[in-house]
């Protein structure tokens, strides 16, 4: 049974944390990082400020070694605005969720241990329901963990519907081959699963322009939650307030 999803569509606009920096990777490889802020919180601000409703963080660090490694940053983050935040990256136990969300995160995104330890995410579920979502990474349809570094057997449709009825609040797709290079999003992926799945999806990976916000509100792609927004946000070839004026209104 497809998603569908009256709301209006949420943009995202993402805080990826390596060294305590606010950075941009290429395709994933950490030694392919633009620093764009040195300073996380003001960065959060200054989204707050424009407009957006939601924030979305990665843990580069911590993604890569599996357990929370700029905590300092998130904390710093969640001290400096008021918007919900979703955090993923290096979250692979119950107890590393509970400290996130009790730190005042609204929701988690597992990833690696959606594919290693999908009974986390089941308790996880049970226990904070609405605030577990997953992310699918995908590379060549299959789904990548550890920070990207690995390939599972998994494709996205797969994993998807292991999680179809125990109460994930979203999935988050990333299409790794397009992430931070400007391409534009996967959209025909990303609609062939939501249409696969009844969970909520948010498009990532290569959101380049105001026409991809634009496609984004069409018919086809209303039963999308949202959209992730990076690279393009930051070096100024999407402009929020245009952005958000164009969400709003459809």
């Amino acid at each position: 049974m497809p998603s569908t999803h009256e709301s209006p569509l949420i943009l995202f606009p993402a805080i990826d944390l390596k060294d305590g920096q606010c950075v941009r990777l290429k395709l994933g490889e950490l030694s392919e990082a633009t620093v764009f802020n040195d300073d996380p919180a003001a960065q959060a601000r200054t989204f707050q400020a424009q407009g957006f409703q939601y924030l979305h963080i990665v843990d580069l660090n911590g993604a890569f070694e599996g357990k929370p490694v700029n905590a300092a940053a998130v904390d710093a983050i969640l001290a400096a605005v008021e918007i919900p935040v979703q955090l993923g990256g290096g979250i692979r136990d119950l107890e590393t969720i509970e400290m996130w969300l009790s730190k005042g995160v609204s929701r988690v995104i597992l990833g690696t241990a959606a594919v290693n330890n999908p009974d986390v995410v089941v308790r996880a579920c049970k226990a904070y329901p609405g605030r577990i979502a997953v992310g699918i990474d995908a590379k060549d349809g299959k789904v990548a963990v550890e920070g990207w570094a690995q390939t599972s057997a998994l494709t996205a449709d797969e994993l998807a519907r292991r999680f179809e009825d125990v109460g994930v609040a979203a999935i988050i797709y990333t299409d790794i081959e397009r992430d931070g290079i400007m391409k534009g999003l996967n959209f025909e992926a990303t609609a062939a699963l939501a249409s696969a799945t009844k969970i909520p999806v948010i498009a990532s990976g290569g959101l380049a322009s105001i026409e991809d916000v634009e496609a984004l509100t069409r018919p086809e792609y209303t039963m999308l939650e949202g959209a992730i927004m990076g690279r393009a946000l930051y070096d100024g070839r999407i402009d929020a307030r245009a952005a958000l004026a164009l969400t709003n209104a459809a």
